[in-house]
């Protein structure tokens, strides 16, 4: 093949120009109704009835729950949200709001 001309393939190279995600982590604590935790979860963040549940069941029986995975400025606004968001009437022994923290996916 005379005058066939060659032309090496050039690499892409693709830059994630993404923001890093993080976990809004609800924990559990002995201070918080089920009740608070579906009202809250409603109030705040929309949830639906059942998926609030499902988390209020998922911090009592492992001890935390992941609320949503946003970047960062969400996931700080959110957990200081939940953090404000103030005592369980229903429960004497409860003094302040239920406890939550961001954290980085994996």
């Amino acid at each position: 093949m005379a005058g066939a001309v060659v032309t090496p393939e050039l690499e892409q190279q693709t830059v994630d120009t993404r923001e890093p995600l993080f976990n809004v982590v609800l924990l559990d604590d002995d201070a918080h109704t089920y009740d608070y935790v579906i009202e809250m979860l409603q109030k705040l963040f929309f949830f639906g009835f059942q998926q609030a549940l499902d988390h209020a069941s998922e911090v009592d029986e492992k001890g935390r729950t992941v609320i949503m995975t946003v970047e960062l400025p969400m996931a700080e606004f959110a957990r200081d949200q939940i953090l404000s968001y103030g005592p369980d009437y229903r429960m004497e022994n409860s003094k302040g709001s239920m406890s939550a923290i961001i954290e980085p996916t994996s």
